[in-house]
């Protein structure tokens, strides 16, 4: 089974691209969506959290308050080490299974989700890395118009991220998203085609 890292940082498209690697065959597995399958209600991961940073980070009924924990970590370097240690092993673990449920269906093709990929992993382990690269300027806006955060709040998130110039040099491949929608599928769809050659599934 081939192994491709995608990764993009905050703004840039990254998830718009994989629902089209995923329209177009690919297996995926969403670390964001890991993790917070990782700190559900009753699992060890929340409770440490809750340990570590207080029940400030829970809403009224006992789920983790991703917003509150976001602004506790985001600014401060150490709070966001103490949370990932926390929460990328049981990501890891959960990573796992899912390839291997993937490569017993027959995938020939997972692309990991990974927004953190150069900064929380060793880009080596995949056989393909491909980032999703925006303007900072133009991801700003995203942050703010499309998901609706205060300027400060998408300026902390942002910030979270190492920046993407030195990332687009480690990478095997790169689409940017810097133009309308169909510019974005066009250059995803060549990416997908390189990828699908490496894997070779065509």
């Amino acid at each position: 089974m081939f192994r491709v890292g995608l990764t993009g940082n905050v703004g840039a498209g990254k998830s718009t691209v994989l629902e089209l690697f995923k329209g177009w065959g690919a297996a995926a597995i969403d670390a964001d969506v890991l993790a917070r399958e990782a700190v559900v209600p009753g699992t060890p991961a929340l409770a440490a959290i809750v340990a570590r940073f207080g029940e400030g980070v829970l809403q009224r009924d006992g789920a983790l308050d991703r917003a509150a924990l976001r602004r506790r970590v985001m600014a401060n370097a150490a709070e966001r080490e103490a949370l990932n240690d926390i929460v990328h092993p049981v990501v890891a673990r959960l990573t796992t299974e899912r390839e291997q449920a993937a490569e017993k269906a027959g995938a020939r093709i997972v692309v990991h989700d990974v927004p953190l990929l150069f900064e929380a992993l060793d880009p080596d382990t995949f056989d393909a890395v491909v980032l999703v690269d925006a303007p900072p300027a133009l991801r700003k806006e995203r942050l703010v118009t499309g998901r609706g955060l205060a300027s400060a709040e998408a300026d902390d998130l942002m910030a979270a991220q190492a920046p993407s110039t030195g990332k687009r040099a480690k990478s095997h491949f790169v689409i940017d998203n810097d133009g309308p929608r169909e510019a974005l599928r066009a250059r995803a769809a060549a990416v997908w085609s390189e990828l699908q050659a490496r894997a070779g599934v065509v």
